[in-house]
């Protein structure tokens, strides 16, 4: 009798643990959208703040043809690609046949970092096209891709005239905003690239990823020689641009160029930036860079000539361990502590302005790097010069959280149901030992202070520092091109 009461009590104490747990969740979850509501709405009052008064923007360069694609879906994990998997070592960013290929994709997705990868062999890239093209369970989908279509279509869509140096077919023409002025000429093949999407846990065989991302691979030949270039000089006298912006160059990485070649393009690019006027500012959007060739050639004639970078968490750990060892770094933590990024991007600001204030009296036309935009999973932070030509960093900060939803999650509107926060309720703004911590507010989400930077025999530099919570989208419908459109919303509040 004993027995049968003690397991009775049991029982009823396990079903009211059950219910109470039931509640208790019901009650977090309750208190966790009234939390994203609040945000939102906070986000969105700072977004509309201020009216976009049509700036000219004037961006280059190339075009292509985004073949999107589920990734788990179209790579069939097979016995052979575990043999592949379980090699020692392989070399991740060298793609010249389909082994390359699959090792270059399991490397990346178990990070789940974005990687954008060039592969010289047109057979194997071609076959790839056309497997995904007939594909019946990876969903393939075409749409205007290319990083200054994207950002251009951005800026247009937010309010900016733009003007495009890009060459595209007319069949890719049509799937540009009517809005946005193409400088190129059209050609009849677009450059293709295709897009391996994957989501938060999906499985690849053995590996799976830890948050949403994508993998590109490209055969690439107009964009590589910046093609656009020439026509897009031709169609700037007269437009006088609030902004030039500068992307798509990580197309010129691993090409097969002639001797030569690639410097003397790059050379014509740092030409057009130095005709700029000085009332104009200068955005470079960074990218996947994998050659150190490149970035060196980029550091030497495009960054010195910018006022503005932007990039997501891995191309700023490749920029400072460039800058600081003159070494790759192929992949760093796909969702970095504030702490540690602030500290990163500090690190940049620091070192490409060190070299401005020594190359300033021999070269006038270089530029102080005087906004860094930083974009992650997580969060939005950008570091602007305090008393220069950039304005509401703020309300840029929101804007660039709310667009990175709105881009991934395919919706124009947010929905707190549809969203998460990953960044913590404080976070340290430096991984340096008293550093101040900031407590997060709903009802003031972007949080935003003050710093200054000394240089030897310089004035002190005053700068802000905002950083803004990303309301991350549960179910990601798509994660490339998430950057270019990120960058175009912030970059419209600042010009």
């Amino acid at each position: 009798m004993g027995i049968t009461s003690n397991l009775t009590l049991l029982t009823v104490l396990s079903v009211f643990a059950a219910l109470f747990s039931v509640i208790y969740q019901a009650y977090l979850a309750s208190n966790d959208l009234k939390s994203l509501t609040k945000i939102l709405q906070n986000l969105k009052v700072l977004e509309h703040e201020f009216k976009v008064d049509k700036p000219r923007v004037a961006i280059g360069y190339g075009s292509c043809s985004d073949l999107y694609v589920k990734a788990v879906d179209f790579l069939n994990f097979t016995n052979r690609i575990e043999d592949l998997l379980s090699q020692e070592s392989f070399n991740v960013d060298d793609i010249s046949s389909e082994d390359d290929f699959l090792q270059s994709f399991a490397y990346y997705f178990q990070r789940g970092a974005a990687a954008e990868r060039f592969t010289a062999n047109r057979d194997l890239f071609r076959n790839l096209v056309r497997l995904a093209k007939k594909s019946q369970t990876a969903e393939p989908r075409w749409a205007l891709g290319g990083n200054a279509p994207v950002i251009g279509s951005r800026l247009a869509a937010e309010g900016a005239e733009v003007v495009l140096g890009a060459k595209m077919s007319s069949k890719l023409k049509s799937h540009l905003r009517p809005d946005v002025r193409l400088t190129g000429s059209l050609i009849d093949d677009d450059d293709i690239h295709l897009i391996l999407e994957y989501k938060t846990d999906d499985e690849w065989g053995t590996l799976k990823s830890p948050r949403a991302n994508r993998y590109i691979l490209h055969n690439d030949h107009h964009n590589p020689l910046i093609s656009s270039l020439e026509e897009f000089e031709q169609a700037l006298p007269g437009f006088d641009p609030h902004l030039f912006v500068v992307s798509g160059l990580q197309m010129m990485d691993n090409y097969l160029y002639e001797k030569g070649v690639r410097e003397a393009r790059i050379e014509k690019v740092r030409n057009q930036l130095r005709t700029q006027s000085s009332e104009t500012l200068i955005h470079f959007e960074m990218a996947s860079f994998v050659e150190l060739e490149l970035i060196q050639l980029l550091l030497k004639d495009v960054m010195p000539y910018s006022d503005s970078i932007g990039m997501n968490e891995q191309e700023l750990d490749n920029l400072r361990q460039v800058l600081e060892s003159g070494k790759i770094s192929l992949v760093a933590d796909c969702n970095p502590r504030v702490a540690l990024s602030l500290d990163q991007a500090r690190a940049v600001f620091r070192m490409l302005n060190e070299d401005y204030f020594k190359h300033r009296s021999s070269d006038p036309k270089r530029r102080m790097i005087s906004r860094i935009h930083l974009h992650t999973l997580a969060y939005q932070a950008i570091l602007v010069v305090k008393n220069n030509r950039w304005k509401n960093t703020k309300n840029a900060a929101a804007k660039a959280s709310l667009t990175a939803h709105r881009h991934v999650c395919a919706s124009t509107i947010v929905n707190p149901d549809a969203a998460y926060r990953l960044l913590d309720d404080s976070f340290a703004t430096s991984t340096r030992e008293g550093a101040d911590r900031i407590p997060f507010s709903d009802t003031d989400p972007v949080s935003c202070w003050d710093e200054t930077f000394t240089f030897t025999g310089e004035p002190p530099v005053e700068v802000q520092i905002c950083v803004a919570p990303v309301l991350i989208c549960k179910i990601a419908k798509q994660t490339a091109g998430a950057g270019d459109n990120i960058s175009g919303a912030g970059l419209i509040l600042q010009i």
